[in-house]
């Protein structure tokens, strides 16, 4: 067989994968301290009278201590931007102490920029990029504003997530305009943005963050391993 015929039956019958993971797993939090990560916005709340750090690390979690609805904030991973990538992460909220206690309220940003408070509208992720919604709704129906919802933006499928304190477990990959969001094993989110008017233009790159929006939140195991196209 011509060398031609042969070089076109390998490429014919090898199967095609759009894109593959370019190393495994890494972790991004070190389960000690705050190395690698910066809190912006809000980085200190009031408790008892004494200024207390928002952002903790302790016992392999990272945790937003914050008991208030009025602060507002984030912690960046400052280390490197990503473009394609499967992010993993781990989270559990504070249950309520009351029904008239405002529920947890937290999210997880991809694809953005450095957070500013003077210029919130344009920096906060949900404007800037995407804020992956967290909160303790597992009673509710999906929204645009739900658990795993591209907030704003794109609602989940269905509610998926598991009512505070239990644990969760949420992944998001994203390849080029393609964003796909699973939480406890279900797929809730598989769109393009550039097939959505309102998010076509979304960058494609940019760093990750966690939010500071009300209520004690605990982080774990968050991991990211890059995609590369093939």
């Amino acid at each position: 067989m011509p060398r031609l015929w042969v070089l076109l039956v390998l490429v014919l019958f090898v199967p095609f994968s759009p894109a593959r993971y370019a190393d495994e797993y890494r972790e991004l939090f070190n389960g000690k301290d705050l190395d690698d990560w910066v809190a912006e916005g809000d980085k200190e709340y009031e408790q008892d009278g004494k200024k207390m750090p928002v952002w903790v690390a302790k016992d392999g979690m990272l945790t937003c201590m914050v008991n208030t609805h009025k602060s507002y904030g984030f912690l960046r991973y400052t280390k490197q931007e990503f473009a394609d990538f499967k992010l993993h992460v781990e989270y559990r909220m504070a249950p309520r102490a009351n029904d008239k206690e405002a529920r947890c309220n937290s999210g997880i940003g991809i694809r953005t920029v450095p957070f500013d408070p003077k210029q919130s509208d344009k920096t906060r992720p949900s404007r800037a990029a995407y804020e992956v919604q967290l909160l303790d709704d597992a009673d509710t129906k999906p929204d645009k504003h739900s658990t795993a919802s591209l907030y704003n933006y794109v609602a989940p499928s269905v509610i998926a997530a598991k009512p505070a304190p239990e644990w969760n477990v949420i992944e998001i990959e994203c390849v080029g305009p393609h964003i796909k969001i699973t939480l406890n094993d279900k797929e809730v989110i598989n769109v393009d943005q550039s097939e959505i008017k309102e998010i076509k233009d979304k960058p494609l790159r940019g760093y990750v963050c966690l939010q500071n929006h009300g209520g004690k939140i605990d982080f774990k195991n968050i991991k990211i391993r890059e995609i590369k196209a093939k």
